[in-house]
């Protein structure tokens, strides 16, 4: 049975580069290596193993300026080239580009495999480039679903209080990705938070942090109100900690999920305040590049 999933350890990364090599680069000579470049650790990669854990199909997502993303080193062995798996990878590497708040994802495919992306919905708008002197490549181009479809509408309501309260966050472009209850993701300009060091600012991620961290408080309390409009109080933060654990440069996010908050906003019905605790990762590419846990006060309103 095949598995769809990102590579994790060294040996899945080796196996992943391996099969991009074969497929895209041996043929015309090219040696190990050529087939990485130097966003690897800021992108989206996504691999399918079969029941004996070897890559049969690959796959990378990147993202650029302007809620856009790329789509590279497509790749599938040839034993089972025809059954389907790029489709699951692009439909894969779709799904994720959504959840990061990218609006539009192009690609540059090979002259004989047009077809194939047309079929998945992408428009042909032209001749690219031509690789190696013989391979043509034509731009091809799909428009997402809106961010807005993957947000609750509180999302967005919460999106605009940050812009209009907090002028940072409008100028960092701090934005919501995705929300559903289960799992919060923001992202905010890579380009504008950079640092001297063209990597992003500590200031910014820990910005970023601490409003995915309140940001959370803030829609949870909105669904709990759905069902309890007597609940409600003032979002505090009362203690907070961040471990950076890397550089980030390019693709930026944070990402709460229901699983790392403890607390609950019962005390409020009591007129007490409640205390919700939680753990926000800020990532690069698919690495957790900073680690910080909040504690918040929801104040209750007398």
């Amino acid at each position: 049975m095949n598995t769809l999933r990102a590579p994790n350890t060294a040996d899945e990364f080796a196996q992943y580069y391996q099969l991009r090599w074969q497929i895209l680069r041996k043929p015309w000579g090219k040696l190990l290596g050529s087939e990485q470049d130097g966003v690897e650790l800021q992108s989206i990669h996504r691999m399918i193993v079969d029941e004996n854990n070897d890559v049969i199909a690959v796959g990378r997502l990147e993202k650029l300026a302007d809620n856009q993303g790329q789509i590279r080193y497509m790749a599938v062995a040839e034993k089972v080239q025809g059954q389907g798996l790029g489709q699951q990878i692009i439909i894969e590497l779709e799904q994720q580009a959504m959840l990061l708040g990218m609006t539009k994802v192009f690609l540059n495919a090979r002259e004989n495999v047009k077809k194939f992306y047309q079929k998945q919905g992408y428009e042909n708008q032209g001749f690219s480039h031509t690789l190696f002197d013989e391979l043509k490549h034509f731009r091809m181009e799909k428009v997402l679903a809106t961010s807005e479809q993957h947000k609750k509408v509180p999302a967005q309501a919460l999106q605009n209080l940050w812009h209009k309260t907090i002028p940072l966050s409008k100028a960092m472009n701090l934005q919501i990705s995705y929300f559903d209850s289960q799992k919060l993701v923001t992202h905010c300009d890579a380009e504008f938070n950079q640092n001297l060091h063209h990597t992003m600012f500590a200031g910014s991620i820990y910005t970023l942090a601490t409003l995915t961290g309140w940001g959370w408080v803030y829609l949870a309390l909105q669904d709990k109100q759905q069902s309890q409009t007597d609940i409600e109080g003032d979002i505090v933060l009362a203690d907070a900690n961040i471990r950076y654990h890397s550089p980030i440069k390019g693709l930026a996010y944070g990402q709460v999920v229901k699983e790392e908050v403890l607390g609950d906003f019962a005390p409020l019905l009591k007129g007490k305040n409640a205390r919700i605790k939680l753990t926000a990762h800020i990532y690069c590419g698919e690495n957790i590049a900073a680690t910080f846990t909040g504690c918040y006060f929801v104040l209750a309103k007398k």
